[in-house]
């Protein structure tokens, strides 16, 4: 069987880690496995761990892909992209933090994915705190890591009831709480 160029693989590993990072978000870590990846990426599961030492380093790295996703705009741009019933929708495509926060939480303590997960926590506050207006520092946190968490869990229970109208109040509820 013919090898394929660096050029090639690296190709190849770009599109596992991002096929990776759409199906962990929609079905979660433990929801999907390599074969599936491997298949929806459009390649062979032989070759998986010729790129990855396992499933957890795969993880872990299409975890920081899906948190590369910029967060552009003000707060209020921000908040309302979040909170959106487009982003309820379409877990695959939206913030890891929402999508994986419940399988996060099973992982060990000091696993490699639960330290990327901390690091995109750590990341989106500072990011809401740019956002925030002028105050001090540890008050822009204080705000900042009590909107995160609105944020996620507003989408969290949203994508979790099965009433439409009700997941919609729990988005509107939540941009009304967050202070701009």
């Amino acid at each position: 069987m013919p090898r394929v160029s660096q050029e090639q693989a690296r190709i190849n590993r770009q599109r596992v880690v991002e096929v990776a990072a759409a199906l962990f978000r929609e079905r979660g870590l433990h929801g999907v496995g390599v074969v599936d990846i491997m298949a929806a990426a459009g390649l062979t599961h032989g070759g998986f761990y010729g790129q990855f030492a396992n499933k957890d380093a795969l993880a872990a790295e299409a975890f920081d892909a899906a948190l590369a996703e910029e967060y552009r705009g003000n707060t209020d741009t921000v908040v309302a992209n979040y909170l959106s019933l487009g982003h309820v929708r379409a877990p695959g495509k939206g913030c890891p933090l929402a999508a994986l926060a419940n399988d996060v939480s099973r992982e060990t303590s000091g696993s490699e994915v639960r330290g990327r997960f901390t690091k995109g926590v750590e990341r989106l506050a500072s990011i809401v705190a740019a956002l925030t207006p002028k105050a001090s520092k540890e008050r822009r946190r204080q705000r900042s890591l009590a909107t995160v968490s609105t944020l996620v869990g507003a989408v969290v229970l949203a994508r979790a009831v099965d009433d439409e109208a009700l997941a919609t109040e729990l988005l509107q509820a939540a941009q009304a709480s967050i202070p701009t």
